[in-house]
């Protein structure tokens, strides 16, 4: 498998998560010349920062960085190239339908028939001090479908107060927790009233305290930061400061879409998050497909985004046997 002319290649990917590496597994399979540009110095991203993975098909349970050296093993098998510390900065399509793809400021620039962008979201963090550490220890986390299974009959503070904050805590507190604390910052609740109902007539029968409004402070490790002393938490309109005793922090505060960078490049709703066609993963630019957690109505699990690179990747086929078709098709 060699590039075209004027090292054009078939495809390029851009990000080199799940969703990426799945991409460039097939676009590779399928003998198209493919290049995964991945903006950190590994492939991988936020799955990496998951210690154990129960829920992706085929493995009991597995670390993400494992997972990832296999994904890519695979990709690097077929021939598709993958390079590192490659930031995005600016993506264009000439006239001839090629698209130029610039990265670093410009200190490099690569050409594709097609892109697969792959550029992943990030869970909104809240900066608090312990946040950053507690959560490479496993022991913060941001998805309660991910790692509920984690705090079965152990308690657990949860944080947020839309419609995900007060799902997912009846989600832990019905299925996982011994206990579960939600704090919310304000008297009331953003979350749908039904759901909020819903979270009040489950707290007696399954242990949920909620405590309105406290506000998070800060998140106190052990000695070797690999597990939760204890959480400072405040009351805001007191300024009292409480010690809870949990072993897990689960912050929903939502998600931001790294897809600022494709601001003219292909449409963005008003969250960020890139719409295309959920039965082929195109936008609405041409040669344009999109894939995993930066989708707009993405599932945000690794299986999911994992599919969505699959399907962006075998539209590559019709798209370049007939460019002219994507007119419409969106």
């Amino acid at each position: 498998m060699s590039m075209s002319d004027n090292n054009i290649y078939d495809v390029i990917i851009i990000g080199a998560g799940p969703a990426g590496l799945a991409a460039g597994l097939y676009a590779a399979r399928d003998r198209y010349s493919t290049l995964l540009l991945e903006k950190n110095g590994l492939p991988g991203g936020q799955i990496m920062l998951t210690e154990h993975i129960e829920n992706y098909p085929g493995y009991e349970k597995i670390g993400g960085f494992e997972l990832v050296e296999h994904m890519k093993a695979q990709v690097l098998n077929f021939g598709a190239e993958i390079i590192a510390n490659q930031a995005v900065m600016k993506l264009a399509r000439r006239d001839d339908g090629i698209i130029n793809i610039e990265t670093n400021s410009g200190e490099k620039s690569y050409q594709a028939r097609a892109v697969i962008l792959t550029p992943g979201s990030d869970y909104r963090q809240l900066g608090l001090p312990g946040e950053s550490a507690l959560r490479q220890a496993g022991k913060v986390s941001y998805c309660a479908t991910c790692d509920g299974a984690f705090y079965k009959d152990k308690e657990v503070l949860a944080i947020g107060g839309g419609n995900t904050a007060v799902e997912d805590t009846v989600y832990l507190a019905t299925r996982f927790t011994a206990k579960t604390t939600l704090i919310h910052r304000r008297r009331e609740f953003r979350a749908q009233q039904v759901l909020v109902e819903e979270l009040y007539a489950k707290a007696v029968e399954h242990n949920i305290d909620v405590k309105l409004p406290y506000i998070p402070v800060e998140i106190v490790g052990n000695a070797d930061n690999t597990e939760i002393d204890h959480v400072k938490i405040k009351n805001v309109e007191t300024d009292e400061i409480e010690q809870l005793k949990v072993d897990g922090v689960f912050i929903f505060a939502g998600m931001v879409p790294n897809t600022k960078w494709l601001e003219g490049f292909v449409e963005i709703d008003g969250s960020g998050y890139l719409p295309a066609a959920p039965t082929t993963m195109k936008t609405a630019t041409p040669g344009a497909f999109v894939a995993g957690d930066c989708r707009q109505s993405a599932a945000m699990q690794l299986a999911t985004a994992c599919s969505d690179g699959i399907v962006a990747a075998m539209g590559l086929k019709d798209y370049f046997r007939d460019p002219a078709s994507w007119a419409g098709e969106k």
